[in-house]
């Protein structure tokens, strides 16, 4: 399992849109800049965030991105799930019932599931779980925690000039 560098995008960008004020939004292209990414895939990225309803879009010539409800409102999972979609990782085929060495594939039935599948299963969730518990405003909390007083100030100042 591999999750796209646009989950990776969507983490670093959505760090940046915590702590502006409401109707204080964010460029693409101011964005982009910070993080020295490619403009045109962090908007695909955001247009998937914002059909997942973790930020809206301003328009006009101040507009941008501002998140849609509160930092800790917006789990890991619901920003993995907005960019990567709400499939599964593990499909499984039932190949066992296609198997040479089975002689009735009618005995593979919900009663019997194919404990790959069940074992898969189970660890998404446990994956899930934990990236539910986890939300952006622990993230930013835990990042900024020890930032020297400079480098707050340089984020404001860059907030500021937005």
């Amino acid at each position: 399992m591999q999750f796209s560098v646009g989950v990776e995008y969507a983490f670093h960008s959505l760090f940046y849109l915590v702590d502006m004020p409401e109707g204080k939004p964010v460029g693409i292209r101011q964005i982009a800049e910070l993080h020295g990414i490619t403009e045109s895939y962090l908007s695909k990225v955001f247009a998937k965030l914002r059909k997942a309803g973790l930020v809206r879009s301003v328009p006009g010539v101040k507009g941008g991105y501002e998140l849609a409800r509160p930092a800790e409102d917006v789990s890991f999972w619901d920003i993995v799930e907005a960019v990567e979609g709400p499939s599964h990782f593990f499909q499984c085929a039932e190949i066992r019932k296609k198997n040479i060495f089975v002689d009735d594939p009618s005995v593979f039935t919900d009663k019997c599931p194919c404990l790959i599948k069940v074992v898969m299963v189970e660890a998404e969730e446990l994956l899930r779980d934990r990236l539910r518990a986890r939300s952006l405003r622990w993230l930013r909390d835990q990042v900024c925690r020890d930032f020297p007083e400079r480098k707050k100030l340089a984020m404001a100042e860059w907030a500021k000039g937005l």
